[in-house]
């Protein structure tokens, strides 16, 4: 039987193309690099190319190493004419509106950018033609609360945000265009990823820093909300190759990405204080304020059918996020 993680048979002297849709996100970056390390040609989006913030793919040192076009996922020109253009053989939808809090703020823009976004993908690609293969980005928030069961593909959504609707809406287009259309498309369900190429605004990131400056000698205290949330984070280097994997699979099909090991918002503030030597009571408090109107207090996630089919799995637990995080805060 052929190995299903054999690449695809291409000519030695043809580098792939690969269009990398919402390059300038740590996702994007990190993906961006491995591609080029495996000899592909990336092209990479953003709504405008000429101001988006590179800051990921220098921290790599590959921005000079990829194409950098402007295209809009809500409008289906756009889409159209970048695909048309750079004829990838490989497309990983990584565009759209990222955040869950956000997203309560901004509906419109979050369905617009994620689940308009990957119809027009999935459109410009079959009006095109193009024999492309589409890697598409789910996002575990789409299960809404298991009741603290672990989440397979098999989990039925229960979206409880703007952001996880529109993420489950991309979902099932995928599988739709999938089934209807012969398409190679599928869906990386991926749990919570991290690591230092996260914005501040991200929690984890947050978090991290806020402590670095305490323990630099700042005196400002770090204010959360709900502390007793539980999340499967993983390393999100990691994480981009398993995106990788899913496209070089013979057949398409929807897999979960996670660690399978489940910790609480208040053990990662403990870790990262502790980091820098710090008692985490002594510098944060909790505002309900920042509550979000529909939190999931559970996540966790049972990545056994990526380990078993796509032979991935990842190397890096929860804790040595943390850690590997304030690392690079320190050495920032």
């Amino acid at each position: 039987m052929s190995d299903p993680l054999a690449p695809l048979e291409t000519p030695s002297a043809i580098p792939r193309r690969a269009l990398i849709c919402g390059i300038g996100g740590q996702d994007g970056a990190y993906l961006a690099a491995l591609l080029l390390d495996k000899g592909y040609t990336v092209t990479g989006t953003s709504r405008d190319a000429t101001v988006m913030q590179r800051r990921g793919l220098a921290a790599l040192g590959i921005a000079a190493r990829c194409e950098l076009v402007s295209m809009a996922p809500s409008d289906f020109r756009s889409v159209l004419q970048t695909i048309v253009r750079s004829r990838p053989d490989e497309i990983y939808n990584l565009a759209g509106q990222t955040s869950v809090g956000l997203s309560f703020d901004q509906p419109v823009e979050t369905i617009e950018s994620i689940a308009i976004g990957v119809l027009n993908l999935l459109e410009a690609m079959r009006f095109s033609d193009q024999p492309a293969r589409l890697y598409n980005a789910g996002s575990s928030e789409s299960f809404g609360d298991t009741g603290g069961q672990a989440a397979n593909e098999s989990t039925p959504f229960r979206p409880r945000s703007p952001y996880a609707v529109a993420k489950a809406c991309a979902h099932n287009l995928v599988a739709n265009y999938r089934e209807a259309y012969r398409m190679h498309a599928c869906t990386g369900i991926l749990f919570n990823h991290e690591s230092p190429l996260r914005p501040e605004r991200f929690v984890t990131q947050k978090i991290v820093r806020s402590a670095c400056r305490i323990a630099r000698g700042s005196d400002e205290t770090l204010t959360l909300g709900n502390l007793d949330i539980w999340r499967d984070w993983g390393w999100a280097p990691e994480y981009v190759e398993a995106m990788w994997r899913m496209l070089q699979r013979p057949q398409a099909e929807d897999f979960v990405i996670g660690t399978g090991h489940t910790v609480s918002l208040q053990h990662f503030v403990e870790r990262a204080f502790a980091h820098f030597g710090l008692d985490w009571q002594r510098h944060v408090k909790q505002d309900t304020g920042l509550l979000r109107p529909s939190d999931i207090r559970y996540g966790a996630a049972d990545p056994s059918h990526a380990r078993a089919t796509l032979g991935w799995q990842p190397r890096l637990s929860a804790d040595d996020v943390v850690t590997a995080m304030c690392q690079a805060a320190e050495a920032a």
